[in-house]
């Protein structure tokens, strides 16, 4: 029977009890294995570039100088990586980054344990495909905090997005998804460029579209989306017609 391979792990993290309490986590794991604890953003970014590399990278988001997204923004090719944080309102970045999974503080080893499920098939994902350097998720794919966990979804599945007040919600053909963030900060953070704000209210995905008529455009399953004037030369531009 095949054994899990072990996975090395840095922490980064200035909160001292998140440390220590990862630290014993991780020792209670056989297939991880801790190979630095550090105390700040910069204190990680000069342990990657000094040459070092993990597996598994468990980063708090919230710390002084050098705050976990923008270490994973700075980072040419980041490892597998778990956000830590005592928030819930990073989901937008977390998805916008990729990461693997987003642990809102206090977690208990049960949740840490799921989170490292993820990192180990992810990491077998791409053990098994040792000629690409393409990201563990597909292109359209993105995790998305949906109440007290990450969903996956592929966004060319999305029909559109509908703001409700400091919510918004993805439409897909088979159902919805309530995600804690503004439309303004979704969209300015949504990686595709064939999502197009539409309305104040609605962004939509533009291949999906089957028609546009008297100002609605018409989607799959007889839905419809406005378009406001004011955004029309936007959908027009994007849109390819003779």
């Amino acid at each position: 029977m095949p054994t899990t391979p072990t996975l090395s792990c840095l922490i980064v993290d200035d909160d001292p009890v998140n440390r220590l309490t990862l630290e014993h986590y991780i020792s209670l794991t056989d297939s991880l294995s801790l190979t630095a604890s550090l105390t700040d953003g910069l204190e990680g970014l000069t342990f990657f570039r000094t040459g070092n590399q993990v597996d598994i990278l468990f980063l708090d988001v919230q710390m002084p100088q050098l705050n976990g997204l923008e270490l994973l923004r700075v980072l040419p090719d980041p490892p597998l990586v778990i956000l830590t944080t005592a928030h819930e309102d990073f989901a937008v970045d977390a998805f916008n980054l990729q990461v693997t999974d987003y642990l809102v503080k206090p977690f208990d080893y049960a949740r840490f344990s799921r989170a490292v499920q993820r990192a180990q098939q992810q990491a077998g994902t791409l053990a098994q495909a040792p000629t690409t350097q393409a990201s563990a998720l597909p292109d359209s794919d993105l995790f998305v905090k949906v109440n007290n966990k990450m969903v996956r979804i592929n966004f060319d599945d999305v029909l559109y997005v509908e703001a409700l007040s400091d919510y918004v919600i993805i439409v897909t053909d088979k159902q919805k998804h309530i995600v804690y963030t503004t439309l303004k900060a979704f969209v300015e953070r949504l990686p595709f460029d064939h999502f197009v704000r539409v309305h104040r209210s609605y962004i939509l995905n533009l291949r999906r579209v089957e028609a546009i008529e008297n100002n609605m455009a018409l989607m799959p399953g007889g839905q419809e989306v406005p378009i406001s004037k004011s955004y029309q030369d936007i959908v027009f531009r994007k849109i390819n017609r003779i």
